[in-house]
């Protein structure tokens, strides 16, 4: 997935909140962008952080800038965009580059199921069951290579995980697919004591037969790719 426009390198001032940044762009102009992120950043929030946002022309946007990255220490970058992971991860499938599901050759975005959800993705290929798939984006890392998720509490993550139980139930296929966004991340886990009821419900997903998958990327001013799956601790 790439960028659809040149990114431009800053300076976090603040996050006003969960949707509003304020940036210092190098040359020295102060401006506001959209931070399409409504989890806590931890970690990637602190003033003076070297961040990448996009610009746009769309006159039907409030705010002519986006936040997509953070510059990390060492070479290393996150990706803080929550929209991105769906790019990346819908991409990939078409190019049937993720081996667990490189059978399916219809992909279908945001379809409709369970009580009151929308799957991510549906996959389907004759004489194969229906393939539901949920893509969380990953970008909390507190403890070494160890990406975690959740960043805080997400009861719609939990809704998300008990509807891809009912899936199973019913004789399909169901995905969670992690995707991090961290090029500084080697393994992945549950940040079960930011969310104890998520964790939860992933042990009781999994336990039903919900299969748990996780990615990293390669992420750069230019895009970001689908790279290397990354074990899943239990």
């Amino acid at each position: 997935m790439r960028f659809q426009s040149l990114l431009i390198r800053g300076r976090l001032v603040r996050r006003w909140n969960r949707f509003l940044s304020e940036i210092t762009i190098d040359g020295g102009e102060t401006v506001r962008a959209h931070c399409p992120n409504p989890g806590t950043m931890m970690g990637l929030n602190g003033p003076d952080t070297p961040v990448w946002i996009e610009p746009n022309d769309d006159p039907k946007r409030k705010l002519r800038f986006g936040w997509r990255l953070v510059e990390l220490p060492d070479g290393e970058w996150a990706g803080v965009d929550t929209a991105v992971p769906n790019r990346v991860v819908g991409e990939a499938l078409r190019a049937r580059a993720i081996p667990a599901l490189a059978a399916y050759g219809t992909v279908r975005p945001e379809v409709r199921y369970g009580t009151r959800s929308r799957v991510d993705f549906l996959l389907t290929e004759p004489g194969l069951p229906d393939a539901y798939v949920e893509v969380k984006n990953v970008h909390l890392r507190r403890d070494g290579d160890l990406a975690e998720f959740p960043d805080c509490v997400t009861l719609r993550g939990a809704r998300h995980l008990d509807e891809l139980t009912r899936m199973v139930a019913a004789g399909h296929r169901a995905v969670m697919l992690y995707l991090v966004q961290r090029t500084d991340c080697a393994r992945f886990r549950l940040a079960a004591d930011l969310d104890p009821g998520y964790a939860r419900a992933f042990g009781a997903a999994t336990a039903a037969g919900v299969e748990a998958i996780c990615f990293d990327t390669a992420i750069s001013p230019e895009g970001v790719e689908l790279r290397h799956e990354l074990p899943v601790a239990r």
